[in-house]
């Protein structure tokens, strides 16, 4: 349980780097050399990956690829445009909105069935994260939007990657699902940075912080996750999994100078409560109905 607090934890600490990375490069920039470090990091199990890949099957295949593509490379990069527009604070929350996205897409995708009770978990947690996007939630204005929807466009596609990645899971080890899930998203980060006119260009001082960014709360991360989540209750794993939230609010608010009105903090509280809620009834689900709990899709 512990070392599951410690790799939330670690995600918690990505507005550290993310935030100061942001004011300065392109989101895409970014997240395009978020992904070189990490695929140097796994290429020695590329080659073995794709061969195990190839011999999946085509479902499989096409899992991967939107995986990478989308989960990975532009779900990154929608996370770290909403930096630009928004607090430290708010993307970070809004992802735990992420395993409601990931039920209903397991229930279109997989064909399986939600819990009467599933409702009675969604509707707050979406209620308590339009309460934490906007600091008044009567008058939306664009930018809070703008931040708010690059955050939870974020979050949905973390919720694809999850289903599909128990469709990927079936056939290939963890570290083959980690190191394709980087080396087909690597490609798509150039492309987003060449699509959107990105300079790839970045300077000396920028390279702590993507080697922080892309070891820390990315490596280091989904590693020990992975690690302990095999030998952790799903129930006490959720609970540790607090930590993230947690952390995003105490980096920033102390480190990055953030501030939230009290609607949004409420919201926060709306939104953590209502989603680890429906990730503790998991133990008293019945069988074949979809489980409320599962595990977030590690950030790049």
């Amino acid at each position: 349980m512990w070392a599951v607090a410690l790799a939330a934890a670690f995600w918690g600490t990505s507005a550290l780097m993310r935030e100061p990375l942001a004011a300065h490069l392109p989101a895409p920039t970014i997240v395009f050399y978020e992904h070189v470090i990490i695929v140097l990091c796994l290429s020695p199990w590329i080659v073995p990956a794709m061969r195990a890949l190839a011999a999946a099957g085509p479902r499989v295949i096409a899992a991967m690829l939107v995986i990478g593509g989308g989960s990975s490379a532009l779900a990154a990069t929608l996370f770290t445009a909403a930096f630009t527009v928004g607090d430290p604070i708010t993307p970070q929350v809004l992802q735990k909105l992420q395993p409601v996205f990931a039920i209903v897409l397991a229930v279109w995708l997989l064909g399986e069935r939600l819990t009467p009770r599933f409702a009675w978990y969604a509707v707050p947690a979406l209620l308590g994260a339009w309460l934490l996007a906007f600091p008044d939630p009567f008058a939306v204005g664009v930018q809070s939007a703008q931040a708010a929807a690059l955050a939870i466009g974020a979050a949905l596609l973390w919720g694809a990657g999850t289903v599909l990645g128990r469709i990927a899971g079936a056939s290939l080890s963890p570290i083959h699902v980690t190191a394709m899930r980087f080396t087909i998203a690597l490609p798509v980060a150039l492309g987003l940075s060449l699509a959107t006119g990105s300079s790839l260009a970045i300077g000396a001082a920028h390279l702590p912080l993507l080697l922080a960014l892309a070891l820390i709360p990315g490596l280091a991360a989904l590693a020990l996750y992975y690690w302990a989540l095999g030998r952790t209750a799903a129930t006490r794993a959720t609970l540790a999994e607090l930590a993230f939230p947690l952390v995003s609010a105490v980096v920033g608010v102390v480190f990055l100078g953030a501030s939230l009105g009290w609607s949004q903090w409420v919201g926060a509280a709306i939104v953590l409560i209502a989603v680890t809620a429906m990730t503790l009834s998991r133990s008293r689900r019945p069988s074949g109905v979809i489980a409320p709990d599962i595990a977030p899709a590690p950030q790049p």
